[in-house]
């Protein structure tokens, strides 16, 4: 597999430069011609790379057909045996997905996906600038199979499912539409994205640039819990993790216990931004008393 090793420029990004970073991923495509008609989707809306897993059937005649002006991205598409390696350099993954499944991920619309994923490359380049590193972020949007899309495991890898409003009485869309319709999503809220950073750069051009690099400071976004199928825990219980993972540390010499520092913090953060619900925590709280006790 080839990663995405792109220099990420000190200049402010344009839209190709966000656009190069996410990669549209299909599994186990029946149709060859499917898989011309999403690059043609994709080459419309600016996106270029496409990984094909574990195809039923290979790129042929039919998918440059359907390819149109997009035939180039079928001829740079990298053939993956499996999810797995796929993927395996992603930072962040996006599915595409109708249905709600047993484990959930958060819900976003596709408007919100995009804002995910610029946000997520604009607080990636600051922090691999600070670390001066020059690699671009990775980022998947997964497409299931035309009949039956993506299965429960695969829905897993996702850190976000993408959900598209339709008709709820047939909310299904051919793969290479959900490919459209996403794709063109990301484009317009990116070029929403770089007028808005323009018209902040032409309010701040009269700053001293040392100040301004000073105020320049990684985040890490947050999400709000959406639909559970389980109760988040409580602070009490978030509190009561920490200190057994503290105290595990300590005792595996992981940890000092007269220098701890931040660590309790650290980890009630850690906690906090993971969101575990009640099953999770009784699976952790399981495995910890297990190591204490051995």
């Amino acid at each position: 597999m080839t990663i995405n090793s792109q220099p990420v420029s000190t200049l402010a990004p344009t839209i190709p430069n966000y656009l190069s970073c996410l990669q549209v991923v299909m599994i186990n495509t029946t149709l060859p011609a499917n898989i011309g008609s999403a690059a043609r989707a994709m080459h419309t809306m600016g996106l270029s790379r496409l990984t094909v897993v574990d195809p039923k059937l290979p790129i042929d005649d039919t998918s440059i057909a359907h390819a149109a002006g997009g035939s180039e991205l079928l001829s740079s598409a990298l053939i993956a045996p499996t999810l797995e390696t796929a993927i395996a350099d992603c930072q962040l993954v996006f599915a595409a997905s109708s249905r709600s499944r047993h484990m959930p991920r958060p819900v976003v619309t596709p408007t919100q996906a995009a804002k995910i994923m610029l946000d997520f490359i604009d607080n990636q380049k600051a922090i691999n600038e600070q670390n001066s590193m020059d690699t671009a972020p990775n980022i998947a949007i997964l497409f299931g199979r035309e009949d039956r899309g993506l299965t429960n495991e695969e829905l897993a890898y996702a850190d976000y499912h993408i959900q598209i409003d339709a008709n709820p009485d047939y909310p299904v869309l051919n793969v290479a539409s959900a490919v459209q319709v996403i794709a063109s999503f990301i484009f317009a809220y990116a070029q929403t994205h770089i007028s808005a950073d323009k018209n902040s750069s032409n309010i701040t051009d009269n700053k001293d640039d040392e100040a301004l690099a000073t105020d320049i400071s990684p985040m890490l976004n947050t999400y709000v819990r959406q639909q559970w199928d389980e109760p988040a825990i409580t602070q009490q219980q978030l509190q009561q993790l920490t200190t057994r993972v503290t105290q595990l540390m300590v005792e595996r010499g992981l940890a000092d216990s007269d220098h701890l520092r931040a660590l309790p913090l650290r980890l009630s953060r850690l906690g906090s931004r993971i969101q575990l619900d009640q099953k999770e925590y009784q699976l952790l709280s399981a495995l910890i008393a297990k190591l204490l006790k051995d």
